[in-house]
């Protein structure tokens, strides 16, 4: 593998990743680059340029194997195993989270679930008991939770993430809007649902309609 991989590029696999599979449920044997670039809005050269940066793959005049780069991908993006999850909040967002099949689909399990309200601290939310936030650090060590999430509100996200760190969990996602940085090496990955509206919402606008419209 040549380099740093960008945020970019590996959002970019885990399209081609989300196509791939499709792919390999309809029966599909091989898939070309430039049927692999449309759902991601790439070129069939931006495919093959992100594909080189781990190898060779494809197969001259039949474009690559489905099954062989659905598991390459598997491997690249390390979902050849499931990862465990350590939530905290469980308000709107956070209670989602807990409902959301897809995430146990996907290889990602929510072993934990943890909050500050007393109301909450010993009933379960999707089968999972919640804990309180001095339980922490003995419980991910307990259960092995690799990722820490963050659902809580703005002015406590810092300092929970800062637990999470110590509590030994190697990413952290925040789905706080606010924009957080790496805690001593462990990186964080913002959702701002905000954020992604105001874009749509700038998109829609007479400013935006009309940068997008062309000379």
């Amino acid at each position: 593998m040549s380099g740093r991989i960008s945020d970019s590029t590996v959002r970019r696999l885990s399209l081609y990743l989300r196509m791939l599979r499709d792919l390999e449920r309809a029966g599909a044997e091989f898939v070309s680059s430039s049927q692999l670039a449309e759902p991601s809005g790439a070129t069939s050269a931006q495919v093959r340029k992100d594909l080189s940066h781990f190898g060779s793959f494809g197969k001259r005049g039949r474009g690559y194997s489905v099954e062989g780069l659905v598991r390459a991908l598997e491997k690249i993006l390390g979902l050849s195993r499931s990862w465990r999850l350590a939530l905290v909040g469980v308000g709107k967002i956070g209670s989602a989270l807990l409902g959301y099949g897809g995430l146990a689909a996907r290889g990602f399990d929510v072993v934990a679930a943890f909050d500050v309200d007393e109301a909450k601290i010993g009933t379960r939310a999707h089968g999972l008991r919640i804990r309180p936030m001095t339980d922490l650090g003995p419980v991910i060590a307990e259960c092995g939770a690799e990722i820490g999430v963050v659902a809580t509100p703005t002015e406590v996200a810092a300092e929970i993430a800062a637990e999470l760190e110590r509590a030994g969990v190697g990413a952290i996602l925040n789905f706080a809007p606010i924009e957080l940085s790496e805690v001593n090496g462990v990186p964080i990955r913002t959702v701002d649902i905000v954020l992604e509206l105001e874009g749509l919402s700038y998109l829609m606008s007479e400013e935006g309609r009309r940068a997008g419209s062309g000379p």
